[in-house]
């Protein structure tokens, strides 16, 4: 898990899962699972993290002043922008980042870049990560016996988890500016 999340791609699904099915067989504790589960994507994280933030913000803003940074439209102020961006949302992006495939692994690098409180990105990749890891675990634990069954379900509540964080990000947002909206009407 340490592995999956850090830069090297390595999917969870493939370890979660099936300790969780062995769990089911009495073979581990489900518990345990989850608990390694969560600290070995807490760790990866971790090495993200440090990584962006020791090395990562020199780096990119050393290639954002080369030609093909230029070329690709890209500028100290866009990567500043974007940094900025990450601190106002950080918590969200951080937590809802733990729960999306392919973003999963690489939240931790823009956290690191933006220097976010260590605090709140443990505490938020902690939670993303452990709700993560209890899902598949489930699936593991309860479908594990057949593999078929597994794959469909997995798949439907992928995407079903995916549409469900789209709405909410869109929620806050449409909350946030209709309370800007009603701060401007005040005046």
């Amino acid at each position: 898990m340490a592995i999956e999340s850090s830069f090297i791609p390595f999917p969870s699904e493939i370890v979660i899962p099936p300790a969780a099915y062995l769990a089911a067989q009495g073979k581990l504790n489900l518990y345990l699972v989850i608990l390694c589960g969560t600290l070995g994507s807490l760790i990866g994280a971790l090495f993200n993290y440090f990584l962006a933030l020791t090395l990562g913000r020199a780096i990119i803003y050393k290639l954002a002043n080369t030609k093909i940074a230029k070329l690709l439209l890209i500028n100290e102020h866009k990567i500043q922008k974007a940094e900025d961006y990450f601190l106002k949302y950080d918590k969200l992006a951080t937590f809802i980042g733990r729960l999306v495939f392919e973003i999963r692994q690489l939240i931790s690098i823009p956290a690191g870049l933006s220097k976010m409180n260590i605090g709140n990105f443990i505490i938020f990749t902690t939670l993303g990560s452990l709700i993560w890891n209890i899902i598949l675990a489930l699936l593991g634990y309860f479908l594990g016996a057949n593999s078929g069954i597994f794959k469909t379900y997995y798949r439907e509540i992928s995407y079903g988890s995916i549409i469900i964080f789209i709405i909410i990000i869109f929620f806050i947002l449409y909350k946030k500016k209709k309370r800007k909206k009603s701060i401007f009407e005040k005046f």
